[in-house]
Order: C-alpha cells, then sequence, then structure tokens
C-alpha cells in the first residue's frame, strides 16, 4: 500500500477531468486486493530469482578462491635431502608402497613445482588433475626423469610415494628462460626448481 500511495503522490497535475478520472481509475484498479497479492507474487518471484542468480554466481568465485589458495599454500613437509653427483638433491616423504615406475610408460603424477626462494610457478593441484608423463625417453626435463624414475644414486618411486627433489639448472631448463608466451617468460635462465612430487599411479592406458 506504501508504494500505491507514493504512485499517487508522483502522479503528473492532470490537465483535465477526463484525466484525472482515468489516473484515479488506474490507482484504483492498482489497490484492489487481487492485484496487490499479484504484485506481491511477482516482486517474491523476482526476489527468488535474484537470489538464484546471485547464489550462481558466486558459487564459482568462492571454488576458485579456495582453489587458488590451496594451489598457493600446499606443501610438503621439509625433509633433508640426499645429493647424488648430478647435482640433483631428493629425499622422500612418504615412500610408496604400490607399484615401481615403470621405464618409457605413462604415469599419473600431482606436483607443485617452486623456485629456490618458494614461489609457487606452477601446480597440478590448481588444475585439480595429475599429469599425465612418460619417463626416461626424454619428454621431461633430466631432473623429474632422474628424480623418479631413479638412477646414479637415486632410488625409483613407488605408487603413493611423495619425494621433493631439489634440481640445479642443468638439470632443469639450463641459461635459458622457459614457459615463455608473448615475450613473457615463467622460468627466468638459471633457475633452480623445487618439485613436491606425488606418485599417484600408472596410466592404465598402457595395458592393453
Amino acid at each position: 500500500m506504501a508504494a500505491a500511495s507514493q504512485l499517487t503522490i508522483f502522479t503528473p497535475k492532470p490537465r483535465n477531468l477526463q484525466t484525472f478520472k482515468a489516473s484515479a481509475s488506474s490507482c484504483s484498479t492498482f489497490n484492489t486486493p487481487a492485484a496487490t497479492n499479484f504484485k506481491k507474487q511477482v516482486m517474491g518471484v523476482a526476489a527468488g530469482l535474484f537470489a538464484a542468480a546471485a547464489v550462481a554466481a558466486a558459487a564459482p568465485l568462492e571454488a576458485d578462491a579456495t582453489r587458488i589458495e590451496y594451489y598457493a599454500t600446499v606443501s610438503e613437509p621439509s625433509c633433508e635431502l640426499n645429493f647424488v653427483k648430478s647435482g640433483l638433491g631428493y629425499c622422500d616423504v612418504v615412500v610408496g608402497s604400490g607399484e615401481e615406475v615403470p621405464f618409457a610408460q605413462l604415469i599419473n603424477v600431482h606436483y607443485t613445482a617452486r623456485f629456490a626462494d618458494g614461489i609457487v610457478f606452477d601446480s597440478t593441484y590448481k588444475r585439480a588433475r595429475p599429469l599425465t608423463m612418460r619417463l626416461g625417453m626424454g619428454k621431461v626435463i633430466r631432473g623429474l626423469d632422474q628424480g623418479i624414475l631413479g638412477g646414479g644414486g637415486v632410488p625409483p618411486m613407488h605408487v603413493g610415494g611423495k619425494r621433493k627433489l631439489h634440481i640445479p639448472p642443468q638439470l632443469a631448463y639450463g641459461p635459458e628462460p622457459a614457459g615463455c608466451f608473448s615475450g613473457d617468460c615463467n622460468i627466468p635462465g638459471n633457475a633452480t626448481l623445487v618439485y613436491d612430487v606425488n606418485f599417484v599411479n600408472v596410466y592404465k592406458g598402457n595395458r592393453k
């Protein structure tokens, strides 16, 4: 009823009696119980749709924010690194009890990759799915090949294992920048990289 009163107050002043009667008639119709009830129903539906739209719009943002926070903070516990002749440092946070990593076959790995100062530059957790990679074929940087597949004093990983790798530039991307797009490079030259690797499983597509 308050809305109807405001409508009456702000109605332009009628120029003649006929116009005034038309305006009065319109206000009277608007104020009938049926019209008032219909107005409330319309407003209720509109409010419901607005609330649903607000929830739908907010949900992805909250999910993204949670994922980004996890991506930025996830880290395995520290452990004492063992360095081998190649310069690679490794230590096992969890020694896996599953299948040993196979040579030249696809495996699924979760990882968080950092620079030596701790800044994250890549993570499979951000994408919410592990990376499928093939080891021993030169498809990944040498530090990951040796650090996961083993060799040169490094034991092979097993499914379920979690390992920290300290990868010097000569086993990573060397003196040249990497991860470049449109002139911007994600990884500077001569960067030492630290990977927290989680060996999830052997890719089932390997088995026919």
